[in-house]
């Protein structure tokens, strides 16, 4: 599904609504690429009656903005979209009922989770979240090898990976974007934190990084998180409100700096971070 332009969202009609949704990505649909992905909400919102906004032009299409892609291979607990909805109709879907009426309609393994409407000061997705938290884990270390691993990871002034960008190989330097890492337990079981700016680390460039015979398996993803104002919060939580006003009054009231308006562009780390949440 072709996601909205920056455009397109900048520009919004009148009566048309920003709303946010939040699912996980669980079991054998993790080797669905996010492309397909994307094309199986597209059949979703179709069947669901919801009074979807188009973009103007010769092919118009849905203006769906997703989140950070998740590596395919990956499972999540936390995924988000925006979606943009035209004026209200009669009998629409109440927000509170969107995640039971949608679920149905997605492949197994992918359950909405939450859904509120969004305000539109707020960032896009993709802008907004500064790091991820992961738990993976590495096969092919032995446990006392890889706690030793991952202090010189911690310790290395740089971490330099080969990875693919546009069809050819490069080298970039992943150490700034380790905020944490952790052995949580043996059989080679990680938590990390990797922040998404300037450039986003793959559980796999992690990996890579451990060294000479280690080999990614399986890795979730689990939380997303904003910053902003010295405080740090999820896109959506799975108990979110369902107004723009009361996401306002929710943010607020929880996180005492996070002001209305723009934000600042994230990716400064927040006072008292740390491994476990």
């Amino acid at each position: 599904m072709a996601a909205g332009s920056r455009s397109s969202w900048s520009a919004v009609p009148e009566g048309q609504r920003r709303l946010r949704l939040r699912f996980s990505k669980e079991g054998k649909i993790r080797f669905t690429s996010h492309r397909d992905v994307a094309r199986m909400w597209e059949r979703a919102f179709r069947r669901s009656r919801l009074p979807m906004a188009y973009s103007q032009g010769f092919a118009p299409h849905p203006l769906v903005s997703f989140g950070l892609a998740l590596p395919t291979g990956c499972e999540s607990l936390g995924e988000y979209l925006d979606v943009r909805l035209d004026v209200p109709g009669a009998g629409e879907t109440p927000v509170a009922e969107l995640p039971e009426a949608l679920s149905p309609l997605l492949p197994e393994g992918i359950d909405v989770q939450a859904a509120a409407f969004v305000p539109e000061a707020e960032g896009s997705l993709q802008q907004e979240v500064a790091s991820c938290d992961w738990v993976l884990e590495v096969l092919g270390v032995p446990d006392g090898e890889l706690q030793e691993r991952v202090e010189q990871v911690l310790s290395a002034p740089t971490l330099e990976v080969r990875r693919q960008r546009k069809g050819r190989q490069v080298k970039d330097d992943i150490r700034p974007a380790i905020r944490t890492l952790v052995v949580t337990e043996p059989g080679g079981h990680l938590r990390a934190e990797l922040a998404t700016h300037p450039r986003g680390v793959r559980p796999a460039d992690l990996v890579a990084a451990l060294g000479t015979g280690a080999v990614p398996g399986w890795a979730q993803r689990t939380h997303q998180w904003i910053e902003r104002d010295g405080a740090r919060f999820e896109p959506l939580t799975v108990s979110g409100p369902v107004t723009a006003t009361a996401a306002t009054q929710h943010a607020r009231s929880t996180f005492l700096n996070v002001r209305d308006g723009s934000q600042p562009v994230p990716g400064g780390a927040p006072a008292g971070r740390g491994g476990g949440r």
